[in-house]
């Protein structure tokens, strides 16, 4: 999976269709992200105690990782991403400008 934590990344579809957002989780096993502000469920937490309320809480659920795709950094465009290795590290490089995203030692 190409999408990690803290990435910038637009939704291509679903109802959240057009929005950008952090990426707050990444879950590889399941091939799906957490973005900040997109898929918000409301959870109905009660209450605890006898002198706390209840209350509605927004939560982000997770999409699949295929209805994201990264924002370049340096195009400001959302962009597929390809991963380069170079000896004993490889990075995430945008396909549209070529500019790496991050690059990762392995070793």
């Amino acid at each position: 999976m190409l999408i990690k934590k803290g990435d910038n990344v637009y939704v291509r579809s679903g109802k959240d269709r057009g929005k950008t957002g952090k990426v707050l989780k990444a879950l590889p096993s399941v091939e799906r992200v957490v973005v900040e502000g997109v898929n918000v469920q409301t959870r109905h937490r009660r209450a605890r105690r006898a002198n706390e309320r209840g209350q509605r809480l927004e939560v982000p659920a997770p999409i699949h990782a295929s209805n994201v795709m990264l924002v370049c950094a340096s195009c400001k465009k959302p962009a597929r991403v390809r991963r380069v290795a170079k000896g004993t590290s490889h990075a995430r490089v945008c396909v549209r400008c070529g500019a790496v995203a991050d690059a990762v030692t392995t070793g």
